[in-house]
């Protein structure tokens, strides 16, 4: 522990398992009170058991009720919020526009856009007062694929475009008294991220498809295949007084995929 989030109030939305586990567990770490919001119960459960002196919201993020429900529990337990940090997502399995019938197409682009996009905006939108409070700081995930094409399918790839122009359009509009920014993880080992209803991939999960891990290895100039608690250590940079002058930007723990583009 090096203290550098000590004292902050954060809320982490997704918080229940990869990513979003791996950020509660460095903010702990580093000092912060982190309150969790995760849609499923057994994951809120053990967060329960494992969250020492925080609080956790079994709740939606594509429901802004939800979300503001979620940021009323932290500000009610700790007394305000510095930071918000949404990790929630779904993913398409590289489905690219020829693989995508036209009954499912509607359904699929509402779904991935409402999980990817919808919810981080709404849990800003439920945050937001509260933030400019604490003159405080938003880390939405981008992912390298709102970077670069290849690295999703057709719908999630343009969606976490649209995340990254969220990151630069709320940095422009909640300035000077919130910062926003956000994190592009390249590939991840040890999460539990799925596909669509709409899709049909609901019970799908990456991480069950072989090879990953010798397949991130191989594309990687770092020779990387990486797991969430890689990529924490960028959310408790841009979450600290560190990153005080740094706003509408991103950090890209993906093993140096920008090297190889």
């Amino acid at each position: 522990m090096t203290g550098w989030l000590e004292g902050k109030r954060v809320l982490v939305v997704g918080a229940g398992s990869g990513i979003g586990r791996a950020v509660c567990e460095a903010f702990v770490a580093e000092g912060a009170r982190v309150g969790a919001m995760e849609l499923d119960a057994a994951k809120c459960s053990r967060l329960r058991g494992d969250l020492p002196g925080g609080v956790v919201v079994e709740g939606d993020a594509t429901v802004l009720a939800d979300d503001r429900r979620a940021v009323a529990v932290a500000v009610d337990a700790f007394g305000g919020l510095d930071t918000l940090v949404n990790c929630v997502g779904v993913f398409d399995f590289y489905r690219g526009i020829d693989e995508l019938a036209d009954e499912e197409l509607p359904g699929a682009f509402d779904e991935i856009y409402h999980v990817n996009v919808a919810a981080q905006l709404l849990s800003v939108k439920a945050a937001v007062d509260a933030l400019r409070e604490s003159r405080g700081s938003v880390v939405l995930t981008v992912s390298t694929s709102g970077f670069y094409p290849g690295r999703g399918g057709t719908l999630y790839v343009s969606s976490k475009f649209a995340v990254r122009g969220l990151v630069v359009a709320l940095a422009h509009e909640l300035a000077p008294l919130v910062r926003v920014n956000g994190v592009a993880p390249g590939g991840t080992l040890d999460t539990d991220l799925r596909g669509p209803a709409a899709m049909g991939l609901a019970a799908e999960r990456l991480d069950d498809h072989p090879g990953r891990a010798e397949g991130m290895r191989a594309r990687t100039p770092l020779g990387m295949a990486m797991t969430p608690t890689d990529h924490a250590g960028s959310y408790v940079f841009l979450a600290s007084d560190r990153a005080a002058g740094i706003t509408g930007t991103f950090l890209h723990p993906d093993g140096g995929i920008a090297a190889r583009a």
